[in-house]
């Protein structure tokens, strides 16, 4: 996962995640401190290269966390973000 540690606003935070597990079929993305944590989930066909690079809202500073699924297991990696100006309204 590619984020910025410190994002002086929380309403434009670009994130960029992907893996290399065989196998994978799902690629999903939480922000912990978010009201409504899902952030985006990715459903992969056998062929797909799951990489993807997307912009989000983050309400405070907060772990993002990824989580793969992948023959029949979940991998999760953890990255915490510095948010200086919420973007959800807080």
């Amino acid at each position: 996962m590619k984020a910025q540690e410190n994002d002086e606003n929380g309403a434009y935070v670009p994130v960029s995640f992907s893996t290399t597990i065989k196998g994978a079929t799902n690629l999903s993305i939480l922000s912990e401190g978010n009201y409504s944590p899902m952030v985006a989930s990715f459903d992969l066909l056998p062929r797909t290269v799951p990489e993807f690079s997307i912009r989000m809202r983050m309400v405070k500073t907060a772990n993002l966390v990824v989580l793969v699924q992948a023959n029949g297991k979940l991998y999760r990696a953890t990255k915490e973000v510095k948010v200086t100006i919420g973007g959800c309204g807080g």
